[in-house]
């Protein structure tokens, strides 16, 4: 009963790929994707990625588990290669009143920029991964099944109600987490403390709008770490 309830407030509460202008509600058409742009030769990708987000409160390091999660890596890191991360914010601080402190996630990426987004990519539930909304881990916002491209949000807190959960009524695919913040955690928790805009939002997500949202200047790749560190408690 408390997983529903918890789940049911999660997804009221809005975590998807929005703009923060438009109610998800009342969705306009989608914007036309953004046309390709010609790239080198992308660089292979073993079995972990690792990414660092250099945010104006400083770096968060990502590790991707390619492994497991191999469409929503090689999303991720598309992104990150062609530079589309470059001058976008984390733009939301959700902030749950249940469960130990600090609890929630922050979000960011694209926020349906025509001009940065990429081709909606196949959804990979949990259940098909292994990999489980705990605290730090990174998962992509969506709305249905297969319509994630560029926003990303990052667990401060174990988040159960966004696994899948095939015992659910309706959509019960939850999301797709495909990796960890190994690095920065500190940076996590400013922009998740940073000051909100109460009257900034659409519906569930209204409150939820950092009022000068956190710019990320830069996302690179990192060389491939044979070992990758374990996530932080």
């Amino acid at each position: 009963m408390i997983r529903r309830f918890a789940a049911a407030i999660l997804f009221a509460l809005g975590l998807a790929a929005a703009s923060t202008a438009t109610p998800q509600r009342k969705r306009a058409p989608a914007p036309p994707l953004a046309k390709p742009v010609p790239q080198p030769k992308a660089a292979p990708i073993g079995d972990i990625a690792r990414v660092v987000l250099t945010t104006e409160l400083g770096p968060i390091t990502i590790e991707l588990d390619h492994k497991h999660a191999p469409i929503t890596t090689e999303n991720f890191v598309a992104y990150v290669d062609q530079k589309r991360f470059d001058g976008t914010t984390f733009y939301r601080a959700l902030r749950l009143p249940w469960g130990d402190a600090p609890n929630g996630l922050i979000q960011g990426g694209t926020s349906n920029d025509p001009k940065r987004v990429l081709k909606p990519i196949a959804h990979e539930p949990t259940t098909q991964t292994g990999i489980l909304h705990k605290a730090w881990t990174i998962s992509m916002a969506r709305y249905e099944p297969g319509t994630a491209t560029g926003d990303f949000s990052i667990m401060v807190g174990d988040q159960p109600a966004l696994d899948a959960d095939p015992k659910a009524s309706g959509d019960n695919l939850g999301y797709a987490a495909f990796g960890h913040v190994v690095g920065g955690q500190d940076v996590v928790l400013k922009i998740y403390n940073a000051p909100v805009d109460p009257a900034k939002g659409e519906g569930g997500m209204k409150g939820q709008i950092i009022a000068a949202p956190v710019k990320i200047i830069s996302a690179r790749r990192l060389a491939d770490d044979p070992a990758p560190a374990a996530p932080q408690p």
